[in-house]
């Protein structure tokens, strides 16, 4: 870990290894089946004008969604330099915060907080962090991706150890906030050739506000 960052996990995504990431997942196919993907996980999410996705990365996803909602507001959070120099081209500069979820704070809110295969990267005693800047961020929806067990557990990740966790993320943010109601649900299998995922399981919640 460096003095930059609290963890060793925002250090590993930070560097080389978060280059390298980039590289394998870039691409035309995977471009295809993010659109898929979305058009199926959104089809009950209405009256969104702005989203900001946590861990951007180089914007694969939000391309999917400025191709299915060109008048969508995008916005990113990402650590990785190289990744927040490219996602540039996707959307505007003014529209990212190059930094660690860890560090991020932000008086805006957005109609819906993204995140997909992130919150497993990060340290399980940092998530109540996260699961706060998530839910204080976004004023209607929270979506998220992530790799599902009904109890944490680690699991060795490209040869490293400590930077994959699993566990039910969307049942902990929704006993954290009782004001999140769960909307929709699915699972993407890998195999499936229109909507091809990493065998996530998907989450869409909705905060309920008082009248």
């Amino acid at each position: 870990m460096t003095e930059k960052y609290q963890t060793t996990q925002e250090a590993f995504w930070a560097g080389e290894f978060g280059n390298q990431y980039i590289e394998r997942n870039m691409g035309d196919q995977m471009l295809s089946h993010n659109i898929h993907f979305f058009r199926d996980a959104f089809r009950h999410v209405t009256q969104t004008c702005s989203i900001i996705e946590f861990g951007a990365n180089v914007g694969m996803n939000l391309k999917a969604l400025q191709h299915l909602y060109p008048e969508i507001e995008l916005y990113g959070v990402e650590i990785n330099a190289q990744a927040a120099q490219e996602l540039a081209s996707v959307i505007p500069k003014s529209h990212i915060f190059f930094q660690s979820l860890l560090e991020f704070k932000s008086k805006q809110t957005w109609d819906m907080v993204l995140i997909k295969t992130v919150l497993i990267h990060i340290a399980p005693e940092y998530l109540p962090h996260v699961y706060e800047s998530i839910y204080l961020s976004a004023k209607r929806y929270i979506f998220l991706a992530e790799y599902y067990n009904p109890s944490p557990v680690q699991i060795p990740y490209r040869g490293h150890h400590d930077r994959l966790y699993k566990r039910d993320f969307a049942g902990e943010l929704m006993e954290k906030y009782p004001a999140l109601k769960l909307v929709d649900y699915g699972f993407a299998y890998h195999r499936d050739t229109d909507k091809s995922q990493d065998d996530v399981t998907w989450f869409l919640l909705e905060k309920q506000m008082d009248c």
